[in-house]
């Protein structure tokens, strides 16, 4: 095993302490920012739970499935190559090729975008029928249509600040999009009700895509004519990755989809809300680290992919402080999850509270094994993410339908863990085959602490009485926080702590 894919248990050099602030800084200015876009969301979604309740709720799930669904169509992958794309050409330090690259993806977004929002409103009836049972809501599925428009071509602003990783100004972009969204879409509910479900998603995509163009028209990416045989070359290199990426976010996309179907089959429309309103609570505090690894950590993967040690080593020292950010939040959301459940929707959505604790298990697995998934990203191995992506998709629907059944919505929430038990185990063997990558003894350790004290604190509430299960889960939030603030110090220089944390750097000997 190499030094570069171990990362011992000894302080950290000077390379690896800059190392470990680029990954602070970016996680926390893009967790700041989605911490704003959380609170909007909060906002939000408490003003949709009590505005239209679970069966509305439950709606305005399903018009976003069929919105995530056509975007993954229609967007062909473009958006998630196009950062690769950008990032191998600041990289290289080419000007010109920034330019050429910056000009044709602002191209095919808007060609991609007038593709999606045409394809679904020649396919509204059918989409309809298939979604709500009916063609009632075949006017809705067109008028979201015009959603798709906005988001493909806001996408494409917003790879440019992603591939150049100027991530204050994409911190700004989520920040001031969630916003207005929120200042928009409540008054549509309040007046409107269900009437105004599509119109304020809608309105949410239009402000994004205004404020994504106003800071992507900041970066000075200098002047260059690019003809039709360029732009035909540059596209075709966007769209090869792209494809593999539109397949597999269309597995992605499409799983998530058919599992709400299988859960308003089995258990109803209010069924479907339950389970919305508990993946949205799943993944916000993940959301933190998640998105910070898409805003900063795949550039810095994709310039350095093909040094198989410099890899492996970004992403254990990008896993580890994943697990240390996330661990404690996630461990914390298992404990009072009635609490969040009643505060963040209402008390009409208790049958959320199982399948939140079902979904934290899940996000803490998928915390631990998306850097590693970025490997094959950043190496742009299309046939390798492909196939993870499908096998991911089968496993997942099959288990949400072999569990919902059996269980209810909670079933489908147990899938979600079982998927990140096998779909860890399988990504981590391919990337092993890819570049040796092997867990460092340090994210071992991590691994052992956080996964038992989470799956303790899940059992407790299966044993214990609910104030007992609450008590000691409480403990365990405070226990695992206090060692991830010790270990996140420990990865630091002194100079760069506030003086009362400076106590707890060991002292060289």
């Amino acid at each position: 095993m190499s030094a570069a894919s171990d990362l011992s248990a000894s302080a950290p050099t000077a390379s690896g302490h800059a190392s470990y602030i680029q990954i602070l800084k970016s996680t926390l200015l893009i967790g700041g920012s989605t911490a704003i876009n959380i609170l909007f969301s909060i906002v939000r979604n408490k003003a949709a739970a009590m505005l239209l309740g679970p069966e509305g709720f439950g709606l305005m799930g399903l018009y976003n499935s069929v919105l995530d669904l056509t975007q993954a169509v229609a967007g062909l992958g473009v958006n998630s190559s196009a950062v690769r794309q950008v990032a191998e050409a600041a990289a290289t330090g080419d000007r010109s090729r920034i330019t050429v690259t910056t000009i044709v993806v602002r191209r095919v977004s808007i060609v991609l975008g007038l593709a999606g929002f045409l394809l679904l409103c020649a396919v509204s009836a059918p989409v309809a029928r298939l979604t709500f049972g009916d063609t009632a809501h075949a006017a809705g599925v067109a008028l979201v249509a015009i959603a798709i428009l906005f988001r493909l071509v806001s996408g494409g602003q917003v790879a440019l600040l992603q591939g150049l990783r100027r991530i204050a100004d994409l911190a700004r972009v989520n920040t001031l999009g969630a916003f207005l969204a929120t200042l928009l879409t409540i008054p549509m509910l309040f007046f409107f009700g269900k009437n105004g479900i599509v119109p304020s998603l809608v309105a949410g995509a239009a402000v994004t895509l205004v404020v994504s163009w106003v800071y992507a028209r900041r970066v000075d990416i200098g002047t260059r004519a690019v003809g039709l045989r360029e732009t035909g070359r540059e596209s075709s290199e966007l769209v090869k990755l792209g494809l593999a990426l539109m397949a597999s976010g269309l597995v992605s996309v499409g799983s998530a989809y058919l599992i709400r179907l299988i859960v308003v089959h089995y258990e109803g429309i209010a069924a479907a809300g339950f389970y919305q309103a508990a993946w949205t609570l799943g993944g916000m505090y993940a959301g933190f680290i998640l998105q910070a690894m898409g805003a900063d950590f795949y550039p810095r993967l994709t310039a350095v992919c093909n040094d198989a040690d410099t890899c492996n080593r970004l992403v254990n020292e990008q896993a580890q402080i994943g697990m240390l950010l996330a661990g404690p939040g996630l461990v914390a959301t298992l404990t009072v999850t009635p609490l969040v459940v009643a505060l963040f929707y209402s008390s009409q959505f208790h049958e959320a509270v199982e399948v939140l604790r079902w979904i934290c298990l899940g996000m803490m697995l998928r915390i631990v094994s998306w850097p590693i998934g970025y490997i094959i990203l950043a190496k742009g191995a299309r046939l390798a993410l492909l196939a993870t992506e499908i096998a991911a998709g089968v496993v997942h629907v099959g288990l949400a339908w072999l569990l919902t059944k059996r269980f209810g919505v909670a079933g489908a929430g147990a899938a979600f863990f079982c998927l990140y038990v096998w779909h860890g185990l399988l990504v981590y063997a391919i990337v092993r085959r890819m570049t040796g990558f092997r867990w460092s003894a340090a994210n071992l350790r991590l691994a052992l602490v956080f996964l038992p004290a989470a799956a303790a604190v899940f059992a407790a509430f299966l044993l214990l009485s609910q104030l007992q299960a609450t008590m000691f889960g409480l403990a365990v939030t405070v226990a695992t926080g206090l060692h991830s603030l010790r270990m996140l110090v420990r990865l630091l220089p002194a100079d760069a702590l506030p003086a009362p944390l400076r106590a707890w750097v060991p002292k060289k000997s």
